[in-house]
Parts: C-alpha cells; sequence; structure tokens
C-alpha cells in the first residue's frame, strides 16, 4: 500500500514535554522522587524548570509520541495526523510547531484551558515526570462534529488511541470506533496503564467490541486477567482470552499484542498464539525506558498500516523501542535505518 496524506490518525491527550538535566534541590525543593510519574496542578515546578535551566521541548502524550514515531518511519509528510485539547497559549504554539517540525499534522481542539505539559527532571539516568493535563482532559466529540475535522478520520485507515484517552472522551472514542468498523478501517487501542484496566474497565470495554488491535504489556494483561476473573495468568492465554472478546466487525479477527520487555513479544492473530523474540541491550546502553511502549506502537503501526506481513511489523515495533530507550525521552535520531530484509 502506497503512503498516503493521513493514512494514520492518533487521538489522545496531547502533552508538551519540557525537559531538562536538573539539580537535585529542585527535587528536593517540591518533594519529587527521582525515577517517578506523578500528576499535579501545581503551576511553580514549570516556572522553576524554565527559569533556572535549559530545556527541550518535545511533542508528547503516549499517543502523540506513537504517531511521532510511525511519521519518523513513513518518512513522507503529513502521513500522520493527530487530534487532541491544547489551550491559547505560547505551549500550544511551541507543541504544534514540534508536532509539525516532526511531520505530523496536528488538528488539535483549542480550548480555554492552559496546555498540557509535562516536565521531564533528569538526574543522572533517573527521570521524574511531573505532569499537569489541563487542556487534553477537554477533548469533545464536537471537534469530531466539523466537516473539515471529520474528513481527517474518513481519509485515515488506521486509527489509533492509547488507553489514556478513555478518561477524557469515551464519547470520540465510540463515534470513530463505530466508522472504522462500518467502513472496515482498523481502530486500535492500547490498555496502557494498569489503573486504566481497573478503574476505566466500563469506558475500556465500551471501546473493546470496535477494537481490531489491542496493544498492552505483561503488567497491564496481568491487571486484565485478574479485574476480569479469568483463570489464567499465563500471558499466551489472556492474549487469546482479549482476542476472543465480542466484536463489532465480524469480518476480520481481533489482534492482540503484548510487550514484555526483553522477552518475547505475544501476538495473537486469527486464533493463533505467535511469539517475536525482543533484543536484550546491556544495561550501560540503556538510557530511558520511558518511551519503549509508545515507540512499539508507533514501529508497528508504520509497517502495519503499509499491509506489510505481521512479522515485519512486529520486528519494527521492537526496532523502534529498541532505538527509543537508547535516547532521552521519546526522542528520534535523524537517520531512520529499519531493514525490512533483516533476520
Amino acid at each position: 500500500m502506497d503512503i498516503k496524506e493521513g493514512m494514520i490518525l492518533g487521538m489522545g491527550n496531547p502533552l508538551l514535554d519540557i525537559s531538562a538535566t536538573v539539580s537535585p534541590s529542585l527535587l528536593a525543593k517540591h518533594k519529587l522522587k527521582s525515577n517517578d510519574a506523578i500528576l499535579t496542578e501545581d503551576e511553580q515546578i514549570f516556572k522553576d524548570l524554565q527559569t533556572g535551566y535549559k530545556v527541550d521541548y518535545i511533542a508528547g502524550g503516549a499517543t502523540q509520541n506513537s504517531i511521532r514515531v510511525a511519521q519518523w518511519i513513513l518518512g513522507q509528510k503529513y502521513a500522520t495526523s493527530y487530534f487532541g485539547a491544547v489551550g491559547k497559549d505560547s505551549s500550544a504554539c511551541i507543541l504544534e510547531e514540534k508536532a509539525r517540525e516532526a511531520g505530523v499534522k496536528p488538528v488539535y481542539q483549542v480550548t480555554n484551558h492552559p496546555t498540557g505539559r509535562c516536565a521531564v527532571l533528569i538526574t543522572g539516568q533517573d527521570r521524574s515526570l511531573v505532569t499537569k493535563l489541563d487542556a487534553a482532559n477537554h477533548f469533545t466529540v464536537t471537534h469530531l462534529e466539523n466537516s473539515a475535522n471529520w474528513e481527517v478520520v474518513s481519509n485515515a485507515q488506521t486509527v489509533y488511541s492509547a488507553g489514556f484517552f478513555l478518561t477524557v472522551s469515551v464519547e470520540s472514542m465510540l463515534k470513530v470506533g463505530k466508522f472504522c468498523a462500518e467502513t472496515n478501517r482498523t481502530y486500535c487501542l492500547n490498555l496502557s496503564a494498569p489503573f486504566l484496566v481497573q478503574f476505566f474497565k466500563d469506558q475500556m470495554m465500551s471501546v473493546m467490541p470496535y477494537a481490531d488491535i489491542v496493544f498492552g504489556n505483561e503488567t497491564e494483561a496481568m491487571t486484565f486477567a485478574e479485574v476480569h476473573n479469568l483463570p489464567t495468568r499465563d500471558i499466551r492465554e489472556i492474549a487469546k482470552r482479549i482476542s476472543m472478546l465480542p466484536k463489532e466487525n465480524g469480518s476480520r479477527g481481533r489482534l492482540v499484542i503484548i510487550t514484555q520487555g526483553s522477552d518475547p513479544v505475544v501476538c495473537v492473530n486469527e486464533g493463533k498464539v505467535l511469539e517475536f523474540q525482543a533484543e536484550k541491550l546491556p544495561a550501560n546502553r540503556i538510557v530511558d525506558t520511558n518511551g519503549a511502549g509508545d515507540a512499539f506502537v508507533g514501529g508497528f503501526l508504520a509497517q502495519y498500516a503499509q499491509g506489510r506481513p505481521l512479522d515485519v511489523a512486529v520486528r519494527c515495533g521492537i526496532w523502534a523501542a529498541t532505538h527509543i530507550i537508547q535516547r532521552s525521552g521519546c526522542t528520534l535520531p535523524e537517520k531512520m535505518d529499519f531493514c525490512m530484509t533483516a533476520a
């Protein structure tokens, strides 16, 4: 399949990542741990970071990270699009600029709330993530009811949302999921975090029938088994059970993909369980594992959306994740050198 403008659409919670190597005293001042991720309503950490340190800006948020990675691999400008809510502020301008720099076409919904940000505080090999969601929490289905925006949906062959979007606009996910089922497009969902599986169970299961591809990691899969009282704790069997959940578009089965860090990637495709070896890196080459899952999805979707075989798509996901964990944050090297024919 040829690469076309807007062939992959992401819908999620856009965050402007503001990243810097900081003094441990900054963490102490704000009572932060060196290797942690928290939500905040406090503005001061962002002021301290931007006035006291040299910062880098990245178009972040889980879904937007995956879309940036897919775009990097596809290469053609605006092969990917992205929906999410931002504010009317300088952070939104920087976020849009960074997304476009990466080749992604951002189609943001502008709200009266400040743009969501994530302070990425680096001390040595540790990263403390402090997120203020703000506008990202206020995306509404009305954005999809605009005809120009709906055209972005209808141009996409593959749509992806991380599970975090379940906390924001299930209505939007259902509207797009139903459209994908009716028109035989590919709708993808990520379990994303154990707390979503536990506390947003109803929202997740309302969207699940429309999901043609479900991504997750082993911890999320285990949590899914516990929450849904599955009589197994075997990842292969859990993936199989997820693949067999009711599905709206009966013309194809549900593909389930569970990553396990450096252990094999488990896939269930058309009822068959497959495993793909992940690449194990020595500890001294691993810089930051935070973006690994997002990168895997981006690598996978870039190949899958072009109609490439499952093994090529999975290998590209592993390759992308392996690249990302050797860098700080979900950032990309200039050269994209994935080889489809490599063993």
